[in-house]
């Protein structure tokens, strides 16, 4: 097998210390991907590159010409389908019915970052001074520091890229420990589409590398943003990294997310729609509904229903694409979803689905009856488990859904809109729906979580706002009177 190289000014390179780590199938366990371990002075060449040989021109590029190049890029990276699809399989056991909606989105994701190039704008201001023209003006910030995890690593890896070159910084990629491949395939399809060297570059790592590659990176004076997507441990560690060094930072985290269904919501949607967020790509998705508050009035009705549905989720192995959900991303996950069920069970949940794992190979699972004694009450599952907890009013729905240390997504199911807005308004998080799952995703949609979900904004002219600078630039005419 021919290790991945990195890709540093536009050139394939192995890693200064000739350094490789592998990626393991998490089915198989064997091995998947060989890629390049970057060194800390790897990580500086790659700064370097995007800074000194590659932001000056990028910068400077008119929009048609980011425009095409992105356009091109969202067709490079639908005709290397093929390749995506597979990687994704071998390396994070992923359906191929994940995969392709990865490399859908992905595609659109892309052509949305087309779009906004003309949509850089400023504002003239006005200003005290007579004879003064004042411009509020959007400039690229820099090298964009992105890195994507491994759970959509085609939807967030093309996500933590897309705005910030639309925007006319130049891009280091640091690929995800867990599927390498996958997101060198990406930054391939980047230069398919003819993307000049140096403007989009991959750094991939050994895990045990991680923490001072990262750090090397956010270090470099060139890196002027950084983006990270993954779990809220590590996001707290590259935030403060960020902040020591005044870089601004865009963290989209973990989540707890809750669907609240109120007594007098549609079931039958409720359902279709709570089994959707919580199962889809085995519950590992930072959107996942992991909590269904349920009304008592209906909580019998919904939990029959919602349980036959759970049942009918069958558990396979993605390679055969026979089943809705594949496996889990490795055995230490399944080990603790396995844990977590076991303690809700100990502690007085009723299990109506599931429970069960084969290696990696884990059973949609639904509780019912959860209470706050349980530790899957306030730990993010990421995998295929539906927690319910019944309430009996408004307020404690809104108290239960607010009970958590995450904020990214929520949802709201009831057939008066206007109350269930009213609920919305006062959930903690960034996102929340009315009548509709948790996982949702629209690349100009401003996406982004609270609390310990992160801060800050992907998607349409939140992420513009994210990726550049704002300046106060004037022409002044004139001689104005100097107090000295």
């Amino acid at each position: 097998m021919e290790p991945l190289a990195l890709l540093i000014g536009g050139k394939n390179i192995e890693a200064s210390n000739g350094k490789t780590f592998d990626r393991r199938n998490p089915m198989t366990r064997e091995v998947a991907t060989i890629a390049a371990a970057a060194s800390t002075e790897d990580a500086i060449r790659a700064a370097d590159a995007a800074a000194a040989a590659a932001f000056p021109a990028w910068s400077e590029t008119g929009p048609a010409e980011r425009r095409a190049n992105l356009n091109a890029a969202a067709d490079a990276l639908e005709a290397r389908r093929g390749d995506l699809i597979k990687a994704m399989a071998e390396e994070t056991g992923a359906t191929v019915a994940w995969a392709g909606f990865n490399i859908m989105l992905a595609a659109g994701m892309l052509r949305e970052a087309a779009a906004l190039t003309t949509m850089i704008k400023g504002d003239i201001i006005p200003s005290n001074r007579p004879g003064s023209l004042a411009m509020g003006i959007r400039q690229p910030a820099g090298v964009v520091l992105a890195i994507a995890p491994w759970n959509a690593p085609i939807v967030l890896g093309v996500r933590a890229v897309a705005t910030p070159l639309a925007c006319g910084n130049t891009v280091i990629l640091k690929t995800s420990e867990i599927c390498p491949r996958t997101h060198r395939l990406i930054v391939d399809a980047f230069q398919d589409a003819g993307f000049p060297n140096g403007v989009i570059n991959a750094v991939s790592n050994a895990p045990e590398d991680a923490a001072d590659i990262v750090r090397t990176m956010i270090e470099h004076p060139a890196v002027r943003r950084v983006n990270f997507t993954g779990s809220t441990r590590v996001g707290k560690v590259i935030g403060e990294v960020a902040a020591r060094n005044l870089k601004p930072a865009l963290l989209e985290l973990g989540g707890k997310a809750p669907m609240i269904i109120l007594e007098d919501a549609d079931i039958d949607a409720a359902v279709a729609a709570a089994g959707f967020g919580a199962f889809m790509n085995q519950g590992q998705i930072c959107m996942s509904t992991e909590r269904l508050i349920v009304h008592e009035d209906i909580a019998d009705a919904f939990v029959t229903k919602m349980t036959e549905k759970v049942k009918s989720l069958k558990v396979g192995d993605p390679r055969e694409g026979k089943t809705p959900l594949g496996c889990v991303i490795d055995h230490g996950a399944a080990e603790r979803i396995e844990s977590l069920v076991r303690d809700a069970v100990d502690k007085g949940a009723t299990l109506t689905a599931g429970g069960g794992r084969s290696g990696t190979l884990v059973d949609a699972t639904l509780l019912d009856h959860v209470t706050p004694s349980m530790r899957i009450y306030k730990e993010e599952t990421f995998g295929p488990i539906a927690s319910i907890v019944r309430i009996s009013s408004e307020d404690e729905a809104v108290r239960i859904a607010n009970d958590t240390e995450y904020g990214l997504a929520a949802s709201v199911f009831s057939k008066d809109v206007s109350r269930a807005l009213r609920i919305a308004k006062r959930i903690e998080s960034g996102i929340c729906h009315v009548n509709g799952p948790t996982v949702h995703d629209e690349a100009q949609m401003p996406f982004g979580g609270t609390k310990e979900s992160g801060y800050g904004r992907f998607g349409g002219m939140a992420g513009v706002e994210e990726f550049t600078e704002l300046r106060w630039i004037t022409i002044q005419d004139g001689a104005p009177h100097y107090t000295i």
